[in-house]
Formats: structure tokens, C-alpha cells, sequence
């Protein structure tokens, strides 16, 4: 784990939370008279993001990991804190964060950044009824891909998975990072064959659960299903069901500029894309992750930075519990970010002076035992 800086936290008062439930919906605490009344600002800082997020529609519901230590009583939680777009807002100070656990706040925090080494399962559409269709998305895909491979870690794992009317292994998260960019020079065209996506997406799904740390998967596909056993209710079941988070890159605005060369009489004209792209949306929503269609090329860079720091970077706060019990029914934990001079709600700017409204993402309770969160 990679940390940036470790702090101690005093103990104040606070006014403000806003938190993720454990059924997924966004809770906000509302300032007390008392905190109304002051109009003093903490001067913390963000750079200016972007107008409007890079995914298309709603992300999905952030996850929190919640550890406990018995013997120590040592409470660690990572979670999220992001603006409205889903941008990570950094350079929250440690004095500015105050945990509650059944309504007591908790004393003597440290406060982290972590940049958390990723284990990633990249799936690529291959194949399909069309060789035209085929043609274009094998152009796509191949250089998709080896963007996202050039911003790996050297401590980060990486398996590829191809599918047509079958999933093939292309490399596996024990090969050298060579062999990654070995397998996609083999690839070729892709063959004219069945396109059997939703049984792919159960297939790799299925294979990440024995997958311990930050995982993700990333789907690089068209979304089309052409012959699948399984159904499009049941794939967005796993997803939703899967601890492993989906991050899907939709093909359908890269490819259509070469699709139109065919024009209106082509097999493949008939595609609804539209509903195609909305499936690959609600399967990356379902599993807590974002879904992005990029217009053009020189769009996939920033989309994976964005989709790195959502998946990497955390805040992590650790305490040790003033409840003395190492067991017991769940425990309500509550995270606020307040203002250190005023006890208020902390306000945060972005480089043009403009306030950003904060977002906690956590769970809303754990178990005090060795678990971790949702």
C-alpha cells in the first residue's frame, strides 16, 4: 500500500455528515442552528475538475471496507470522498474528519491517502456474425486495451480475456507484463462467430471471486449478445450480486464512423446501439462501477485516469474503538467533514474560489470482528 501522509487527528465538534447507508442511498445530516450562525471557512483547496463527469449516467454505489481488529480494538475504514461529478476530492486535512461510532466520537484518528495496488481482469469482445463489424472493433479494442496497460503499476495484476462464441484466457494475473502486450500482437482479426457476451461476463465474474484486494473488472465491448445461454436479467444479477467492481467502455461511438462507409443496407444497420449501450451502463452501475463511452480515440486517456483514481485512491482513518467490547451486534458509523476553526460544516473550494459540495461514500455499520465492508 503506497500512503501519502499520516496524521493525528484532534478531537471536535461536528455539524455535518453526509454517508452512504448500507442500502445504497445517500443520507445527509442537516447543520445544527449553532453551526448555521458561522460564516468562517476553512481554507482548504481542490483543483478545478471538469464541468460534468467523463461516465455516462449514474455511477454506481461507491464501496467502503471496514477492518477490525479484536485484540486491539482497531478500527480501519477507507472510503471515498467525492463532488458531485465523481471527481476524488484530495487535500482534506486529517483534523478536518470526525468518526462517530453509535453516536460517540471517536478520538485519536490518523488519517491516510492510499493508492492501493489494483488486480484487474480486462475482457474484450472478439468476434461476432460481421466481418465488417468485426474488422473495426478489432482496431478498437486492441488499442483500448494497450492504453490501459500503460498505466499499470509494477505492483498491479492484470489477466486478459477474450470472448467470441467462447471466453479464451489471452494472459493470466501470474505472466509477466510482456506477455499482456504479447497476446494482444496475436490476436489478429477478429473471426466471424457468435458473440456470446453475457456468458463471458458470468464466466470472468466467477473467476475474480477468489480475488483478495482492489479488484475490478473492465469490459471493453460493444455490449451485443448474440447467442448467450444465460439472459440479460441474469448477467445483471451477478453483477450486482459480484464483489468485484465493473467498469464498462463502450465500442458503439468508435466503431460507428466506420459502420456508416455500409450504409442503411448493411445486416449490422438494424442494431439497436442505443439499447446495447444502455445494458453495458446498467451492468456497471449494478456493481458499484462507471460506465464510459468515449466519442473518439484521444478520449481513452483521461478515462482511465479517471477510472484509476476511482478505483485506487481512498482516504483510510484508523482509531481504536472507545466501545471495549470485541464482539457484538453491529455498530452505526457516521464520517463528517468539519471546519477546524469554527466546529461547521467544512467548505471547499476549487482553484477558482467556487464551493464543492463533498460526498462521503461509507457503509453505514459493521460487525466488531474480522470483517471487512461492503
Amino acid at each position: 500500500m503506497n500512503i501519502l501522509k499520516r496524521f493525528g487527528v484532534a478531537a471536535l465538534p461536528v455539524l455535518f455528515s453526509v454517508l452512504i447507508n448500507s442500502a445504497g442511498i445517500l443520507d445527509a445530516q442537516e447543520p445544527s442552528v449553532a453551526n448555521q450562525q458561522s460564516g468562517q471557512e476553512a481554507p482548504v483547496s481542490v483543483p478545478s475538475r471538469a464541468a460534468s463527469p467523463l461516465h455516462k449516467g449514474e455511477q454506481g454505489t461507491q464501496k467502503s471496507e471496514v477492518e477490525f481488529a479484536p485484540l486491539s480494538r482497531t478500527v480501519t475504514v477507507k472510503f471515498q470522498v467525492e463532488d458531485p461529478n465523481g471527481y476524488f476530492l484530495p487535500n482534506i486535512r486529517p483534523d478536518n474528519f470526525a468518526v462517530y461510532e453509535d453516536g460517540v466520537r471517536q478520538k485519536n484518528l490518523t488519517a491516510d491517502v492510499e493508492h492501493a495496488p489494483v488486480t484487474v481482469a480486462l475482457l474484450l469482445e472478439f468476434g461476432g456474425r460481421y466481418y465488417e463489424l468485426n474488422q473495426a472493433t478489432g482496431r478498437e479494442v486492441t488499442q483500448v486495451c494497450r492504453q490501459f496497460l500503460d498505466r499499470l503499476h509494477s505492483d498491479d495484476k492484470v489477466a486478459i480475456f477474450a470472448y467470441n462464441g467462447k471466453l479464451e484466457t489471452l494472459a493470466d494475473f501470474n505472466q509477466p507484463r510482456h506477455a499482456d502486450n504479447s497476446a494482444l500482437d496475436q490476436l489478429g482479426t477478429p473471426p466471424e462467430s457468435e458473440l456470446n457476451f453475457y456468458d463471458a461476463l458470468i464466466e470472468t465474474s466467477n473467476q475474480m471471486r477468489n480475488v483478495s484486494g482492489r479488484k475490478a473488472l473492465i469490459v471493453v465491448s460493444s455490449g451485443l449478445d448474440t447467442f448467450s445461454k444465460a439472459s440479460y436479467q441474469q448477467v445483471l444479477g451477478a453483477a450486482r450480486e459480484s464483489a468485484t467492481t465493473i467498469y464498462t467502455i463502450g465500442l458503439i461511438r468508435l466503431i460507428q464512423p466506420d459502420l456508416s462507409i455500409d450504409g442503411t443496407a448493411a445486416p449490422f444497420a438494424r442494431i439497436d446501439w442505443n439499447r446495447a449501450e444502455n445494458q453495458l451502463e446498467a451492468l456497471a452501475k449494478g456493481s458499484g462501477g462507471r460506465a464510459y463511452v468515449p466519442g473518439s480515440d484521444g478520449e481513452i486517456g483521461a478515462i482511465y485516469d479517471d477510472l484509476m483514481e476511482n478505483l485506487r485512491v481512498r482516504y483510510v482513518i484508523t482509531y481504536v474503538s472507545s466501545n471495549t467490547a470485541t464482539f457484538g451486534p453491529p455498530r452505526n458509523l457516521r464520517i463528517e467533514l468539519i471546519d477546524l476553526t469554527t466546529g461547521g460544516v467544512l467548505k471547499i473550494h476549487d482553484a477558482s474560489g467556487k464551493v464543492i459540495e463533498a460526498r462521503v461514500y461509507l457503509q453505514a455499520n459493521y460487525a466488531p470482528k474480522n470483517a471487512k465492508g461492503d
